[in-house]
């Protein structure tokens, strides 16, 4: 019995500090209409959204981009596969590596200043891999 709650309180302090550095991340960048992080299978491990996409959407989107993102890599041989960024009218979706099990999902405003976001964001994922 002590060792399941042990976990499940390692688990729930990860889960926490996830959560903090998505709330830090979104608080640095206004302009972020959504933040997620998904394992590479495409299941939700936490999100802060703010649009009406549905998490567990993101997250099978997000494992379908990889996979094909990965390929791409794979075959024009250009080392592993590290970011996506896809455009659209209505802003930005940057999906990035955060360690070995999982990526970090931001979803951005057309005007959000791209240079800031994608340090900012580097910077979260790097934190994420060190917890996830």
């Amino acid at each position: 019995m002590y060792l399941e709650t042990n976990q499940n309180s390692e688990t729930m302090d990860r889960l926490h500090e996830i959560e903090r550095i998505l709330q830090e991340l979104q608080s640095r960048i206004p302009d972020l209409e959504g933040l997620a992080v998904v394992s590479k299978e495409g299941l939700s491990i936490a999100s802060m959204l703010f649009t009406t996409v549905d998490e567990d959407r993101i997250g099978a989107m997000t494992a379908a981009s990889l996979s094909l993102s990965d390929r791409i890599v794979l075959e024009l041989e250009r080392g592993i596969m590290d970011q996506v960024i896809i455009t659209g009218t209505n802003g930005l979706v940057i999906i990035r590596d955060a360690g070995e099990h999982a990526v970090l999902v931001g979803i951005a405003k057309p005007n959000a200043k791209l240079g800031l976001v994608l340090l900012d964001i580097k910077r979260a994922a790097e934190k994420l891999a060190g917890i996830i």
